[in-house]
């Protein structure tokens, strides 16, 4: 069981890392969330994984808080919640703002999130409920010190789009077309910046 990882980052895209681990190259999926976390190219990483054997495929998970990954643990212990699903639903939410929703009840929130509808989210709520109660949030900084600007927000996925490869103008022109409404955080930016790739 591979449990942790570290090394040089050598490669990223929208949904994985390369790591450089003694000359060995492990491709790790991750969230999106981990992604903007981590450093940038050439710079050094620990990653908390999770090793899926199955008979077609052999994949890494990684995740740059431990939390994250005791999360995604649990989420595909619930029916209908592969892998694939929790790395996805991790991207579309904080790993704090998913403990709110399931702890809150709040439906409407998790079938706001990638392949998540009312069934699944019902799901969520009744079976993580209590696997979460003795979760303590990720953030250990008062509110008002972790809050960004709109300044700051762009900025940084700005920069992250770049860290993706892609150029200048077309970063810009990216989150250009994201409306007001999905500019609250670094991550929800970042998302609707790449929807607009595809459409």
């Amino acid at each position: 069981m591979i449990s942790r990882l570290s090394g040089i980052i050598l490669e990223k895209d929208s949904a994985s890392i390369l790591i450089d681990v003694g000359g060995l190259g492990y491709e790790v999926h991750v969230s999106l969330n981990s992604l903007f976390d981590a450093p940038d190219l050439g710079e050094p990483v620990t990653l908390y994984t999770h090793f899926v054997v199955r008979e077609d495929a052999h994949q890494l998970f990684g995740f740059t808080k431990l939390q994250e990954r005791d999360l995604f643990r649990l989420l595909i212990k619930i029916n209908g919640v592969g892998p694939k699903m929790a790395i996805a639903l991790l991207s579309g939410v904080s790993y704090d703002e998913f403990i709110r929703c399931v702890r809150q009840g709040d439906i409407g929130g998790l079938v706001r999130l990638p392949g998540v509808g009312k069934k699944i989210a019902e799901r969520l709520v009744m079976e993580m409920r209590d696997k979460i109660g003795g979760i303590s949030p990720c953030s250990e900084l008062p509110s008002s010190a972790i809050e960004s600007s709109i300044s700051e927000i762009s900025r940084e996925a700005e920069s992250a789009l770049l860290a993706l490869g892609y150029k200048p103008h077309q970063a810009a022109k990216m989150m250009a077309g994201v409306p007001e409404g999905e500019r609250e955080n670094v991550e929800m930016l970042i998302k609707a910046a790449l929807r607009n790739t595809i459409s």
